[in-house]
C-alpha cells in the first residue's frame, strides 16, 4: 500500500511538472504564434485568374531595374528586373473619375499599417471610421508603400476578388501575398511610373498585352534570370 502511495505521488508530481512547462512555453510564446497568424493572410474561396497571378514576364522598357511601373489600363503593376524582363502582379486600380498617372516615388514602406483614411475620402464618404489599426480586417491589407506627394498608396487588400477591377479611390491594390512579395523588392526612393488610363487598350481575355510574352525558362541561367535570382534567390512567382 505505501508502495503504491509513493508511485502515485511521484507520478503527480511529473504530470504537474509537465503542466507547468507546456504552460511556461505557451507563454513565452504567444507573439510567435500571433505573427505566424498574420504572415498568411487567408484569401480561401478567391480565385484569382491566371493572367493576374503573380508571375515572371518579358517585358521591353527604358525604366531600370527596381522601377514599378502601373498599367492602370490593363491592372497590372510590373516591378522591373531589367534585362527585358519584369515580374508582374494582378492589380485593382481607381474607379472612374479617380485614376492618375505621373512619375513618383515611395516615401515610406509600412508592414500591417493603420489606416486613416484622408480628409478628401471623408469629405466624400463622411461615415468612414477616421482610424482602423493594422491588422487582418483593415482595408490596406498587410503591407503599404506610401506615394511621396500624393495621397496614394500600394498596398494589400482584405478583399482580393476586387483584383482586376476598378474600385478604389485612387490607390494600387494586390493581394496580400502579392504585396508581402513587392515590399521586399521595393525599397524608399523607388521610382513609380503610373501610366495613363488611355495609354494602353483595354485587354480582353488571355490576349497578350503589346511586348510582353510569358517566360519560358531556358534550360541553362540566362543572363536576366541570374539578375532575378540576385534580387529574390529562391520561390516560384
Amino acid at each position: 500500500m505505501r508502495k503504491s502511495i509513493i508511485q502515485l505521488g511521484v507520478a503527480g508530481l511529473l504530470a504537474a511538472a509537465g503542466a507547468f512547462s507546456f504552460a511556461a512555453t505557451a507563454a513565452a510564446q504567444p507573439r510567435a504564434a500571433a505573427q505566424s497568424v498574420m504572415e498568411e493572410p487567408d484569401s480561401e474561396g478567391v480565385t484569382i485568374p491566371a493572367k493576374l497571378r503573380r508571375q515572371l514576364v518579358n517585358y521591353t522598357t527604358r525604366e531600370a531595374a527596381g522601377t514599378i511601373v502601373v498599367d492602370t489600363a490593363n491592372t497590372y503593376l510590373y516591378f522591373v528586373l531589367g534585362n527585358g524582363t519584369a515580374i508582374r502582379y494582378g492589380i485593382g486600380v481607381g474607379r472612374e473619375g479617380f485614376t492618375w498617372s505621373g512619375v513618383k516615388s515611395i516615401e515610406r514602406k509600412a508592414e500591417w499599417p493603420d489606416w486613416h483614411p484622408p480628409a478628401e475620402m471623408i469629405e466624400r464618404q463622411p461615415y468612414l471610421p477616421r482610424f482602423t489599426a493594422g491588422g487582418p480586417g483593415n482595408p490596406l491589407g498587410a503591407r503599404a508603400m506610401y506615394i511621396g506627394g500624393t495621397v496614394y498608396r500600394i498596398h494589400g487588400t482584405n478583399n482580393p476578388a476586387t483584383i482586376g477591377h476598378q474600385v478604389s479611390s485612387g490607390c494600387i491594390r494586390l493581394t496580400n501575398e502579392d504585396v508581402t512579395d513587392l515590399y521586399e523588392r521595393v525599397q524608399v526612393g523607388s521610382k513609380v511610373v503610373v501610366l495613363p488610363q488611355s495609354d494602353a487598350p483595354r485587354m480582353a481575355g488571355n490576349e497578350a498585352a503589346p511586348k510582353i510574352s510569358s517566360y519560358a525558362a531556358p534550360a541553362a541561367p540566362s543572363r536576366a534570370q541570374q539578375t532575378w535570382a540576385t534580387i529574390r534567390p529562391s520561390g516560384i512567382y
